[in-house]
């Protein structure tokens, strides 16, 4: 079997040294002669496992003694409303930065419980870029400051942590989580939905801040209060065993790799040279201003959009798959997040321009 370069946004290709361990161990984990999806989530085999995958995930970020790792479920959408429910924290109003499609599915379920200030807004540029510091207007008031700091569906990325005051910073990492080292004391709280650069979709991550935690909206689902999760240890319900297992491994890969500093450096190289093929062919263009290009979705279109099923069904012969961009945009997308081989980009990059060789006058 020859295995194909993924560049889906998500659910996104695993490392393969990951997926052939989970292969391994899928009928007999470590001589218990189960699988560790059968297991009782309040075993001993399971718990070892979860105390471990949360000890790497805080060696590898560097996360202060003072936030909570939750293990979760209903993806980063259900954030979107737990988020409110969990920090209004008896104000009744947040800021929130506008930059794309996540953004506005955040604000949109935040007006349910509050008033929504946009802080900034990139809407009028088509969202091309992300807006300065300069150009942030915050109220000191605020319960708190959400925003996304990559938004995977037009690939524009902050070039920088907000400076949000005493107000509690939120950021929907989704799609840059273990890309490279963040400082996590900026945040109040960071959270991920798992099937881009931490396993497969089922699994949220949340980072908070330990004083963010025990003031709910009246009427809050238990199911939906952090401090709840955080009190029982991700265990208060039965979380996503093989999920939460998968992200272990993950994040021991991750480690074995050289940690996020090394990460940094190949995810940057991986993009500049994605970018400079664009840049240095006519035949592709990507909107996107140049310090606020994705590091881990790069979208492109073709000089003529006629063209686009024709690039898209060579590139699949060649083992190139799911670059179709999002329907809201057009054109192509090349997701490229950590489990993305350099050889992959590569490939890429050599299809494209053949095809360009092919398909110009």
């Amino acid at each position: 079997m020859s295995r194909v370069y993924n560049f889906s946004a998500g659910p996104a290709m695993l490392p393969q040294a990951v997926l052939e361990i989970a292969q391994r161990e899928m009928l007999d984990w470590h001589g218990s002669g189960m699988s560790i999806m059968e297991m009782s989530h309040r075993g001993k085999e399971f718990t070892t496992m979860a105390e471990k995958a949360e000890a790497d995930l805080r060696e590898l970020m560097s996360i202060p003694d003072n936030y909570k790792v939750l293990f979760l479920q209903g993806g980063a959408s259900t954030q979107f409303a737990m988020i409110p429910m969990n920090l209004l924290r008896g104000k009744t109003s947040v800021d929130y930065i506008n930059t794309g499609d996540w953004s506005k599915k955040a604000i949109a379920e935040a007006k349910h419980y509050c008033q929504v200030n946009i802080a900034a807004s990139s809407e009028h540029n088509g969202f091309t870029s992300a807006p300065s510091q300069s150009q942030l207007t915050l109220d000191p008031n605020a319960a708190y400051v959400h925003y996304v700091p990559n938004e995977t569906i037009r690939g524009v990325e902050f070039d920088y942590i907000p400076d949000t005051g005493d107000v509690p910073l939120v950021a929907d990492m989704s799609s840059t989580i273990l890309s490279r080292p963040v400082d996590v004391s900026r945040f109040g709280m960071i959270y991920a939905g798992a099937q881009k650069n931490i396993g497969p979709a089922g699994l949220t991550l949340v980072i908070i801040r330990d004083d963010l935690l025990g003031e709910t909206l009246a009427g809050t689902p238990t199911m939906f209060d952090y401090k709840i999760h955080a009190d029982y240890g991700s265990m208060y319900n039965t979380p996503p065993t093989y999920g939460f297992y998968l992200a272990g491994l993950v994040f021991a890969w991750l480690r074995a790799q050289g940690g996020l500093v090394a990460m940094a450096e190949l995810n940057r190289r991986k993009a500049e040279k994605l970018y400079a093929a664009i840049d240095g062919d006519a035949f592709y263009t990507n909107p996107v201003a140049l310090n606020q290009r994705s590091w881990m979705n790069v979208p492109f279109t073709l000089s003529d959009a006629t063209l686009d099923a024709a690039f898209l069904q060579q590139a699949e012969s060649r083992g190139l798959v799911t670059l179709k961009g999002h329907r809201s945009v057009g054109g192509m997308r090349a997701s490229i997040y950590n489990a993305m081989p350099e050889a992959g980009v590569d490939a890429l990059i050599a299809f494209m321009a053949q095809f360009s060789q092919g398909n110009c006058e």
